[in-house]
């Protein structure tokens, strides 16, 4: 009886500090999502929320500069486009266009792959809340790394422009593709000198 008393009341504790504690972690999280700024010497401090001004640098209370690295204008042209495909919208197929060999090389409609821009629109499925995040100033560049195995040409084609076209040229430092054992001929070659040679950026693109 004394131990089920005992564990009546450890679980009463427990649900009295969790009633306590939660709140003020909920609390503690919509102050993380509204970014202080450094005021002047003398001046009022400011609470804005995050991600409001494209390319603007925010100071937080730390001392670390913050940055939006959202790129305004490429998402205006984005929400500009209109086409089969555009805004991840489905791919109207006509009765001629339904062929079953399309489906057996890659398990996919590589017909429709091939019809859509290689810069396609894509909606922005990320919380709202996900939408306004700033991120340090300074960032560390990375290489990107894509393995594939007999990949559709123009879906290994349309992922590279995704990642160009959708990240800070700054945090990139190379694209690697990685060919698991295809027995497919691949075109690289005629990627890099078609596209990466005409971009201004000219991102190393490198298969292995």
């Amino acid at each position: 009886m004394k131990r089920k008393q005992k564990r009546f009341l450890q679980m009463t504790l427990l649900f009295t500090a969790a009633l306590i504690f939660l709140p003020d972690i909920g609390l503690w999280s919509l102050y993380k999502e509204k970014h202080l700024v450094k005021p002047p010497e003398g001046a009022e401090p400011q609470t804005l929320p995050l991600g409001l001004r494209d390319g603007q640098l925010f100071t937080w209370t730390d001392g670390l500069k913050r940055k939006d690295w959202h790129d305004y204008e490429s998402i205006q042209k984005d929400a500009m486009r209109s086409g089969k495909g555009e805004h991840g919208k489905p791919y109207p197929l006509t009765e001629e266009d339904h062929d079953d060999s399309a489906y057996r090389e890659n398990g996919f409609n590589i017909f429709v792959s091939n019809n859509i821009a290689l810069e396609r629109s894509l909606p922005d499925i990320r919380h709202p809340n996900c939408k306004h995040k700033v991120y340090l100033e300074t960032l560390p560049n990375t290489s990107i790394i894509i393995p594939f195995h007999n990949e559709g040409w123009t879906s290994l084609l349309r992922t590279i422009h995704s990642i160009i076209n959708r990240t800070p040229d700054s945090l990139i430092a190379e694209i690697i593709l990685v060919d698991d054992f295809s027995d497919r001929e691949l075109r690289v070659n005629y990627f890099t000198e078609a596209d990466n040679g005409d971009r201004d950026d000219k991102k190393a693109l490198r298969s292995l």
